[in-house]
């Protein structure tokens, strides 16, 4: 296989006249709004209220004349009321970890999870899996979306998949060695401590059959993937997903690495902005809202993700005609303001990652100090940069952040392996206000 060949699992639907995919699109919409008002409670009284009937959606654009639907409207419906079908037709139920509130509760019928296992194949087809790959899979396996969702897509595609979940890292590159992975599934922050676990004992991970990789579940930044590109010399594309939605598989970069393919056959993508709650033309930057089209237990229209991101339908090199989200940049509920300054923790990251003698692993620690808000930014050091640098490389990293960002921090520079590292999604803030 080599990179630009633009393999594709489902060619007809991913190359799809854009007027034909939303003609197709119109009908899944219109067929999803009666779906949603006729068996779930919220929607019709949210619908009824707003003044609009699913009959009422004649194009496209209509949509945006419906309410939507927010995180906490299905804390609110804990654990089955938002769904659109009798629970005895659920397969499969998955929910939030709930540390911040009641759990989120999403279910499947078994229609769902053959969408959802098609999606997935054409998510990883996209990044570079082929049928026959051996698929070395470590995202975490249970009530996270992220375990099952990459392993029926890999085997729907036809791959040979190790279902290692997270953690363990001896294991999990023993077994990278000697089972010859071709493709690896990783929250990113986890591909890069895999890394350098097998630089710090001495294993070349460049050296083994291992072409490509699958990062998602973590906003991170182009630095970071060249940073796992480099260190495994290997491709590695960004993966897209809600549990809300479906899980992993919403959308996909594909080889040529310019944005991620939303499937449109199955969602519907828009940007608000974030305010307003007006829709914005593509490439304005704003908050990204989907639709499912084709979920039949657990429709969510017009979901607000809290991701920031922008939208683009110029047509891909690689031939797939389906809108791209460009990268996300952050989440509204992440944003923090320091002393006025409205701050993401990927464009910390940013400007961190690829300083000479810095490692990818950070936290940002926020605090009160009497009436204003204050932020440290815990960074590692790389192995073996003398201690007696430290301060010097905080000073510097604290002025690019100043000048860069515009906020004012101060950047605390641990030695290598200080901080805690992550088998799943990174930590990166730690709120200290809180309590």
């Amino acid at each position: 296989m080599t990179k630009g060949d633009n393999y594709m699992f489902a060619p007809e639907l991913e190359t799809m006249p854009r007027d034909q995919l939303e003609e197709l699109q119109l009908g899944h919409l219109q067929k999803i709004l009666q779906h949603a008002y006729d068996n779930v409670d919220h929607y019709k009284k949210a619908f009824d209220e707003k003044g609009v009937k699913p009959e009422e959606c004649k194009t496209l654009t209509d949509l945006k004349n419906f309410p939507f639907t927010v995180k906490t409207d299905l804390r609110d419906a804990y654990p089955f009321n938002l769904f659109a079908v009798p629970r005895e037709k659920l397969v499969r139920i998955h929910a939030s970890s709930g540390t911040t509130g009641k759990p989120t509760v999403v279910g499947y019928t078994e229609g769902d999870i053959d969408r959802w296992a098609d999606l997935m194949a054409r998510s990883l087809a996209a990044s570079g899996a082929r049928p026959g790959d051996i698929l070395h899979n470590a995202y975490g396996y249970g009530l996270f979306t992220g375990g099952l969702g990459a392993h029926y897509g890999g085997e729907r595609l036809g791959c040979s998949v190790v279902p290692m979940s997270g953690g363990n890292s001896e294991k999990q590159i023993q077994l990278l060695q000697d089972f010859g992975a071709h493709v690896l599934c990783s929250t990113p922050s986890y591909a890069i401590a895999l890394a350098e676990y097998a630089e710090k004992n001495g294993i070349d991970l460049k050296a083994l059959p291992l072409r490509a990789a699958v990062c998602g579940a973590e906003p991170w930044s182009q630095a970071m993937r060249e940073e796992i590109q480099e260190k495994m010399a290997i491709t590695a594309g960004d993966i897209y997903g809600l549990s809300e939605i479906m899980g992993p598989g919403v959308a996909c970069e594909c080889e040529d690495q310019c944005g991620l393919h939303g499937w449109e056959d199955h969602f519907l993508f828009e940007i608000i902005d974030p305010e307003t709650g007006e829709p914005q033309p593509y490439g304005t930057e704003g908050e990204l809202v989907i639709t499912t089209l084709t979920k039949e237990a657990l429709p969510m229209i017009r979901y607000r993700t809290r991701d920031i991101t922008k939208l683009t339908a110029d047509k891909c090199s690689c031939g797939r005609t389906h809108v791209r989200i460009l990268r996300v940049t952050g989440r509204n509920d992440d944003m923090l303001i320091i002393r006025g300054v409205n701050v993401y923790p990927s464009q910390i990251e940013s400007v961190m990652v690829g300083l000479e003698g810095v490692s990818p692993h950070y936290q940002l620690v926020v605090q009160r100090e009497g009436a204003m808000d204050t932020m440290t930014v815990e960074v590692e050091a790389e192995h073996g940069v003398e201690p007696s640098t430290y301060d010097n490389m905080g000073k510097e990293i604290q002025h690019h952040i100043k000048s860069i960002i515009g906020v004012s921090t101060r950047v605390v520079v641990l030695a290598h392996d200080e901080l805690p590292r992550s088998q799943g999604k990174a930590i990166r803030v730690r709120d200290m206000r809180k309590g």
